[in-house]
């Protein structure tokens, strides 16, 4: 287990060594639970965090959303994973014309962060479209604001599972860092069935940290209680 020299920030510290490099993606396609756990598993992908956008109200809650979207925020290093690998698996794993039978909550919804976004964006659809055969109606704007939801919300497969969180939440300082955790991402990634244990070992190996910082990461999963 982690001792005081070697904590959890410490590790996500190393791993977080390049993040003047990363880049910001925004969008909604659905509940935003599912999309957060996809998104988390995938190599590349730092940070998940979901909430409102594209909407006018202020102050967006679940209970009052107004007109805003169901959304998921991700902070990516471009290094490890690209935009365009992030926007085909936006597409491919939704269905962007669906009914709109609650308003805009669900709608498929992109926002992008500068013009060169926008510019893949609609590369990317073009080259989709004929993938799907169909036009894609995805709402496509720059991004203005993004309210972030509630805790209960944040890695929302990973907290059913109270005692792996009793356990996680002892490592943590904050509940802020366990949201924007990589690690915690992975974790509710692996627990909605995107990942295996050996595929986890294979990701901490990869991250930018010592040897003993794996190994005690490892020694987290491994002792998880599920």
């Amino acid at each position: 287990m982690i001792n005081q020299q070697m904590t959890i920030e410490t590790i996500e510290k190393g791993i977080y060594s390049n993040q003047e490099n990363w880049e910001n993606a925004t969008f909604g396609m659905g509940c935003f639970w599912g999309p957060e756990a996809r998104f988390g598993s995938m190599s590349g992908i730092m940070r998940t965090r979901v909430g409102f956008a594209g909407g006018t109200s202020l102050v967006p809650t679940y209970r009052k959303m107004g007109d805003h979207t169901e959304t998921i925020q991700i902070e990516f290093d471009p290094q490890v994973v690209s935009y365009t690998d992030i926007l085909r698996e936006f597409w491919r794993n939704h269905y962007p014309n669906r009914d709109n039978y609650k308003g805009r909550q669900y709608i498929s919804l992109l926002h992008y962060h500068n013009d060169e976004q926008r510019q893949m964006i609609e590369a990317i659809r073009k080259e989709m479209e004929v993938e799907l055969g169909e036009m894609i109606e995805t709402e496509i704007a720059p991004f203005t604001q993004f309210t972030l939801a509630e805790e209960r919300h944040q890695k929302y497969y990973l907290k059913r599972y109270p005692k792996a969180i009793d356990q996680l939440t002892a490592l943590y300082p904050n509940s802020e860092m366990l949201v924007d955790s990589i690690f915690a991402a992975r974790l509710n990634g692996f627990v909605k069935g995107f990942g295996t244990k050996d595929s986890m070992r294979k990701e901490i190996n990869q991250w930018s940290i010592g040897e003993a910082e794996k190994a005690s990461l490892t020694n987290i999963f491994l002792s998880l209680k599920w």
